[in-house]
């Protein structure tokens, strides 16, 4: 049995070239605090109340990148009852505090596993 404590964040997918725009959109209308740094694959990431939006550029395609993330107890062990379960595994580039992994349901959706380092847990 895997322990979820709770939501992470969710990544939305945004047209190509609207980086810019979605920051005005999401800082300036919505008033969401932006999370400085570098993000993979250029991402934007926002605060709202204990979860994140991470926004990305993306094409489009069959495949989206777009998921919610769940945070763990144990992710190695939510990991070794998904292969048990004959769940396909895949990973990510890597982020700081934090180790992931990702799988898809059976219907193509995007679905981040993530626990964080214990000096890195959120408040």
């Amino acid at each position: 049995m895997i322990h979820f404590k709770r939501l992470d964040h969710i990544l939305m997918s945004i047209p190509e070239g609207q980086t810019a725009e979605a920051r005005a959109f999401y800082s300036q209308v919505l008033g969401l605090s932006e999370i400085a740094g570098y993000h993979p694959g250029g991402a934007i990431w926002f605060q709202i109340a204990d979860i994140q939006l991470h926004l990305r550029e993306e094409a489009g395609g069959n495949l989206s990148a777009r998921h919610p993330a769940f945070e763990v107890a144990d992710l190695d062990q939510a990991r070794q009852r998904l292969t048990e379960l004959g769940v396909a595994i895949t990973f990510s580039s890597d982020i700081d505090g934090r180790q992931r992994f990702f799988i898809r349901d059976p219907f193509g959706n995007r679905i981040e596993f993530l626990q964080y380092d214990e000096a890195k847990t959120p408040v």
